[in-house]
């Protein structure tokens, strides 16, 4: 599975990138020859065409029509196909136990150690589930409910010792970047292309290769690190990766899309739902961080 967001890989949606699986080449109802006014009538810029192309969902006895239309037609068997109220029900599941747990470890005050000890399985967890090639709801279930113990202990500590009210500022923020995000991309302001998925790719390898340097000199030298989490430069760092974040909305966005189009399997929206919850969850913890740092500055 490939990844659009910043921290695992998992199989992507898109008509664009030729991933495994949803585009492994041109699909029934992709591009065709002369075809106008069809908004993926530009080909698979990662793949070589191939001589019979074909939906990998189902045997459409319309393939060849769809080709010669240039539009991205639904097999005829409807009936296990992802739809938009599929991905919106899982993704309310995910989050919702995400919420759930962090409220758990609140109330509980959970201590840090164990919360950090939740957040490592839950990153393995979601490592596991990266790389297999069908989505595991239990995976991604415990992945959600791990994931919101750390971030609720994660959030009360900031929210007693460092910054008061940073936690709820800090969701109200992740909801205006998710909010806007949608809108630009709906407005079709933010397009995602091949070259857009690559850059941000770069610049989300980049980040977290920073970060990762930053933490081992925090443990083995001390203090702030390399600072790029304290002061101007944190701040500056911390806006870098909610924007990181919000980009990557817009390519779960887009696979989204991309899946209902061409008719993936209804499982296929666990991983919709996954991904969705994993670039909030990556939002939420940055915005968390910024609002600390400036609050500590004041």
């Amino acid at each position: 599975m490939r990844s659009s967001n910043p921290v695992f890989s998992r199989r992507g949606f898109s008509r664009d990138n030729g991933h495994a699986g949803f585009n492994a080449g041109p699909q029934a109802g992709g591009p065709a020859v002369g075809t106008q006014g069809n908004p993926y009538a530009g080909g698979n810029p990662y793949a070589q065409p191939t001589a019979a192309p074909t939906n990998p969902y189902a045997q459409n006895p319309y393939a060849q029509q769809d080709l010669q239309h240039g539009a991205p037609q639904a097999p005829v068997t409807t009936g296990n196909r992802m739809t938009m109220d599929d991905v919106v029900a899982r993704t309310g599941i995910t989050l919702g136990l995400v919420i759930a747990g962090a409220a758990v470890a609140w109330i509980m005050d959970l201590a840090l150690p164990l919360a950090v000890g939740a957040g490592l399985v839950a990153m393995v967890l979601a490592l596991v589930q990266s790389f297999k090639r069908k989505p595991v709801p239990a995976l991604i279930l415990g992945y959600a409910a791990l994931e919101g113990l750390f971030l609720g202990a994660i959030s009360n500590y900031v929210n007693t010792f460092v910054a008061e009210g940073a936690a709820m500022q800090a969701v109200l923020g992740t909801m205006a970047v998710f909010v806007t995000m949608l809108v630009l991309y709906k407005t079709r302001i933010v397009r995602v292309t091949a070259r857009f998925t690559r850059y941000l790719i770069i610049a989300a390898t980049a980040f977290l290769v920073l970060t990762a340097v930053n933490l081992l000199f925090m443990v083995f030298g001390g203090g702030d690190g390399l600072g790029f989490r304290s002061g101007g430069l944190g701040i500056v760092f911390g806006i870098v990766g909610i924007l990181l974040g919000a980009f990557f909305l817009a390519l779960d966005f887009k696979q989204v899309e991309d899946g209902i189009a061409y008719g993936a399997p209804r499982e296929e929206s666990w991983l919709a739902a996954f991904g969705l919850t994993m670039t909030l969850v990556w939002i939420y913890l940055e915005m968390l961080r910024l609002i600390s740092i400036l609050q500590g500055n004041d």
